[in-house]
């Protein structure tokens, strides 16, 4: 009888349990969230003072920052664009991008950042993104059609 049951498991490779996920993802999130708060990324005042390159401290561990990530998807391999070329939507979704970065203080994670250490306000930010990402869609299938490549959004 133990042969029989291994013989019906030996080809089966078993799936990673969605709760195990969503565990490393949430504490992953928590350090990720630990760290940018203590660097000052989720402070107005300091990116403020970014973008306005009044203090380059926080430019500089941005830009740290994105050499690390390049240098971990060169070294652990990352995902692939599934569409290298550059389309329609790109430039006016990074400019909007962008605007929103600097108006609000933060890119879409910081104000999750910012309303887990208390600052409220940037509720009417998330508010702010789900309006805009349904907007989108609903314009961008009605009347824009842009490509949204690889995003799906």
């Amino acid at each position: 009888m133990a042969a029989t049951v291994e013989a019906s498991t030996a080809g089966r490779v078993s799936k990673p349990s969605p709760l195990g996920l969503y565990a490393r993802v949430a504490i992953f999130g928590a350090l990720l969230g630990f760290t940018v708060t203590s660097i000052g990324f989720g402070d107005f005042a300091e990116l403020n003072a970014m973008f306005t390159f009044q203090d380059f401290r926080m430019l500089f561990a941005f830009a740290g920052g994105v050499a690390l990530a390049v240098v971990g998807f060169r070294f652990f391999g990352g995902p692939k664009p599934a569409s290298p070329r550059i389309h329609k939507g790109v430039v006016p979704g990074a400019v909007m991008f962008g605007v929103g970065w600097a108006i609000s203080g933060g890119c879409p994670s910081i104000p999750i950042i910012q309303v887990a250490t208390g600052y409220l306000p940037a509720l009417v930010t998330i508010a702010g993104i789900v309006v805009g990402t349904a907007t989108y869609r609903k314009l961008n299938g009605r009347y824009l059609r842009l490509d949204t490549g690889s995003c799906g959004v």
